[in-house]
């Protein structure tokens, strides 16, 4: 899923706005468990709450402004697109041990399939974790990829490092080393709650995003950003509200698409050909002699 171009050049101020009203507010339904959307009547008593004042959002007589009126789009469309098209596409354990198993039968790969980090009768391969390595290296054919990183992701310059990474990723294509994208998996399939250890996980995709801005910022260089998490449980019904700050994330620009349980079917197969085209027209043009 890529992010609505409606949005996606918004100033840090809006992003301000639709986190400080959906904290007030509450991101949730929780009674329907669906993606609530604030009405103007709620934001005004929530700012009124805190001593905030809302004649940017609206005039005196209701009237949003221009501001006000891109602000409660984003709410409408937020909801729109978690409610009707995200939840759907969550999987639970026993789907994606399907998914998995049909890819493998299929493909033969000779690529990491990692198991999870369960006991007993639950351990069993990281369903998700091997999906994307295998769709990965079926669309990939020969070129290079690093389906388990060791190391932290570095961009060097003048065979130098100009930047490197916080934090070890779940993949780079083709390398870890000034990889072309990055992604990062989060599978929760045998979780009961929602623990900090899944809310953390969101919070180290933003930081990635943020030191990924910076480098395209300070040295004009892009690496794709792709998040991929799945199992309906820990998303939908314990966790919605994280699902709302990764679309807020998805449209600030920190990740450059997030595929939602089964998009990593439909949708990984076209970004690793993507990947594959983009890293052989990169070593064509240095097989290129200088004249």
């Amino acid at each position: 899923m890529k992010a609505n171009p409606k949005f996606v050049s918004q100033p840090k101020e809006f992003w301000a706005h639709v986190r400080t009203i959906s904290q007030e507010v509450g991101y949730t339904e929780r009674n329907v468990r669906t993606i609530r959307v604030p009405s103007l009547i709620n934001i005004s008593k929530a700012f009124s709450k805190i001593n905030l004042d809302t004649h940017h959002i609206s005039d005196k007589v209701g009237k949003l402004t221009v501001f006000g009126n891109d602000l409660l789009d984003y709410f409408k469309y937020r909801a729109y697109i978690l409610n009707d098209t995200v939840e759907s596409l969550l999987m639970k354990k026993d789907e994606a041990e399907v998914q998995f198993m049909r890819l493998h039968d299929k493909l033969n790969p000779t690529c990491p399939l990692p198991l999870n980090k369960q006991k007993n009768e639950k351990r069993n391969y990281a369903f998700l974790t091997g999906m994307v390595n295998m769709i990965v290296q079926a669309n990939i054919g020969d070129a290079p990829c690093d389906y388990d990183p060791r190391s932290l992701t570095t961009i060097t310059h003048n065979h130098m490092p100009l930047r490197t990474l916080s934090r070890r990723v779940d993949g780079a294509f083709p390398s870890v080393i000034n990889p072309i994208a990055i992604w990062e998996i989060k599978e929760y399939y045998y979780t009961t709650t929602f623990g900090s250890r899944v809310a953390d996980g969101v919070y180290e995709t933003m930081l990635d995003g943020l030191e990924l801005e910076e480098l395209e910022v300070a040295a004009k260089h892009k690496v794709q950003h792709i998040l991929i998490i799945d199992d309906y449980f820990t998303w939908w019904e314990c966790g919605r509200s994280y699902l709302c700050r990764i679309i807020d994330m998805l449209h600030m620009g920190y990740v450059d698409e997030v595929l939602f349980g089964r998009e990593v079917i439909t949708r990984l197969p076209e970004l690793a050909q993507e990947w594959k085209e983009n890293y052989e027209n990169g070593r064509n043009r240095s097989r290129v002699p200088l004249t």
